[in-house]
């Protein structure tokens, strides 16, 4: 038995789900203009590398405070059904069946909440989810405070660490697939890395380093079995 871990938007997803949320939430008036300008803004800095994106998280998590579990919960549901569940790239589903086929766990590794990622590993039928998680008082109330450690950039590779420890599964022996290079930590020690779809500068790195560089497709294409992979 091996390990595959997945990332979530972009790689599995053909879509940056917490983006498409944000302008959801806004249209619809569960936040204010600030708060998304607010939530762009700190994208921007993290982006021109002003901010770790770990902050950034942290200060989305804060603007949860006083808000209903259940009521979100419930909010993320309809949202995943009504835009996010046909977003599945259609090579993503088929890299879950063959490690499904091949006896491997199958973990999602996302910076996603707990609330989407559940709905997602349910329709793929993953063994684990791991990814953000916010603490609730007990009258169900989020208190702005995350879970545990953010996951995103090392804290994933905590998260990887610790489950892979518990399953008896050196990392070595781990798949992880990703488009992103802040995910560059998990990449650098699971035994086969793979980069979906890739950022630039994942991509400059994965042919830097000879790790296999995918095309997963986007929802309603069919890809081509024939086809070379983009990449080595």
């Amino acid at each position: 038995m091996a390990i595959a871990f997945f990332d979530l938007d972009k790689t599995l997803l053909a879509v940056n789900s917490g983006s498409l949320w944000v302008r959801r939430e806004l249209a619809r008036g569960h936040i204010t203009r600030m708060q998304a300008l607010r939530a762009s803004m700190w994208l921007a800095r993290y982006h021109l590398g002003f901010v770790a994106m770990q902050d950034a998280l942290r200060r989305a998590i804060t603007h949860l405070e006083g808000t209903g579990e259940q009521h979100v919960r419930e909010r993320t549901v309809q949202f995943y059904e009504e835009v996010v569940r046909s977003q599945f790239r259609p090579g993503a589903l088929r890299a879950v069946e063959e490690h499904r086929l091949a006896g491997d766990k199958l973990v999602l590794l996302t910076s996603s909440s707990g609330y989407m990622s559940e709905l997602v590993a349910r329709d793929l039928g993953l063994d684990a989810v791991l990814c953000n998680r916010f603490e609730v008082d007990a009258s169900g109330l989020h208190t702005g405070r995350p879970l545990g450690e953010v996951c995103f950039g090392e804290g994933k590779l905590f998260y990887a660490r610790s489950y892979a420890a518990q399953a008896g599964v050196p990392l070595s022996e781990c798949a992880f697939y990703t488009d992103s290079y802040s995910d560059l930590p998990v990449m650098e020690v699971v035994g086969r890395p793979v980069a979906v779809h890739p950022d630039r500068r994942l991509r400059r790195e994965a042919l830097r380093r000879g790790w296999s560089v995918v095309d997963w497709g986007v929802p309603g294409v069919l890809i081509d079995d024939a086809a070379p992979p983009a990449g080595c």
